[in-house]
């Protein structure tokens, strides 16, 4: 059976804290919150429950989420829920946590430069450069009728 998938938009809590394991793999931690902000009958917002958990995310990701994101941006998230257990002091915790698969800062309120990486990680540990960046835009498909050059017309080309 597979863990139970989440997406959603939250509120980074605090700023991404990014360590490195002994064997050097990078691993960043988020708190992260979701609330259920909505509008009362006489249109003024008021803040409903809010569901706190702790997302990781390990080597690349983790190394783009600690450069990109800053504690109070509003970000879309996706991945694994699952439950963290630990001992302390005789007694048993538990707490949901999230493994994040991807993320990024919500374009509604933020605006984003996006910037492709050099490099990406395969499977095996090998590095491979990644796909040059186009500095063009795409040439329309020949048979697109929208893409006419020349002059323009409020008529449909059909």
């Amino acid at each position: 059976m597979s863990l139970p998938t989440m997406t959603g938009v939250g509120r980074l809590v605090d700023d991404p804290e990014l360590r490195f394991t002994q064997s050097q793999k990078a691993v960043v931690t988020i708190r992260l919150a979701f609330n259920s902000r909505r509008r009362d009958d006489r249109g003024e917002w008021v803040d409903g429950d809010t569901f706190w958990i702790r997302g990781t995310a390990w080597e690349h990701l983790a190394e783009h989420i600690a450069e990109t994101l800053a504690k109070g941006m509003e970000v879309l998230v996706t991945g694994d829920l699952r439950t963290e257990s630990w001992e302390k002091d005789g007694q048993k915790h538990s707490q949901p946590s999230l493994t994040i698969r991807s993320i990024g800062p919500n374009l509604a309120y933020a605006t984003a430069s996006v910037t492709k990486a050099s490099t990406q990680q395969q499977s095996g540990g090998q590095q491979r450069p990644a796909a040059p960046q186009q500095q063009h835009r795409q040439a329309p498909p020949q048979d697109d009728p929208w893409a006419v050059e020349g002059p323009t017309t409020n008529q449909p080309p059909f």
